[in-house]
C-alpha cells in the first residue's frame, strides 16, 4: 500500500457521515409555539389588511353616492357581520398582544429566553379579552340587550 492510498484511507475515516433526517409525519410545521406564533401573526395581519382595505373602499364610497354607502352600511347590520366583527376582534387582539411579545423578544434579554411562556401568557390573555367580548357582542347582534 502506498502513502497516497494510506492517506486517503485515513482521510475517509476521519470524515464525518452526514446522516440525513428522517422525513417528519404529520404537520409540515415541526416548530412549537414560536412558529405557531409566527404563523398565527402572519394570518391575522393579513386578514387585517384585508378589513382595513374593504373599509377604506366603503367608506370612500360615501362621496361617490351616499345611497350606495347607506346601503353597504345597511349589510354591516347583518347576523353574519356582526360575527364578522367577532373575528375581527379576535384577529385584532390576537395580532396586538404577539406583537407585544415580539417586541419583547426583539429588545429584551428576557423574552429570549421566556418566549414559549409569553406566548401562553398572551394566549390566556387573549382568551380573557374574548370571554368579555364576545357574550356583550353576541347580546348586540341577537338582539339581547
Amino acid at each position: 500500500m502506498t502513502t497516497e492510498t494510506a492517506r486517503t484511507i485515513a482521510a475517509q475515516k476521519r470524515t464525518p457521515r452526514i446522516v440525513t433526517p428522517r422525513r417528519p409525519s404529520g404537520t409540515l410545521y415541526r416548530g412549537r409555539e414560536g412558529m405557531w406564533s409566527w404563523v398565527l401573526h402572519r394570518i391575522t395581519g393579513v386578514a387585517i389588511y384585508f378589513f382595513l382595505l374593504v373599509h377604506l373602499l366603503d367608506t370612500a364610497l360615501v362621496r361617490v353616492s351616499p345611497e350606495a354607502y347607506d346601503a353597504v352600511i345597511n349589510t354591516y347590520k347583518t347576523p353574519i357581520m356582526g360575527l364578522g366583527e367577532i373575528a375581527l376582534v379576535a384577529a385584532i387582539g390576537l395580532h396586538a398582544l404577539n406583537g407585544l411579545r415580539i417586541i419583547l423578544i426583539d429588545f429584551t434579554g428576557f423574552g429570549t429566553r421566556h418566549h414559549k411562556v409569553m406566548f401562553w401568557v398572551a394566549i390566556g390573555l387573549w382568551i380573557v379579552l374574548l370571554a368579555g367580548f364576545i357574550p356583550r357582542q353576541l347580546m348586540h347582534i341577537f338582539g339581547g340587550e
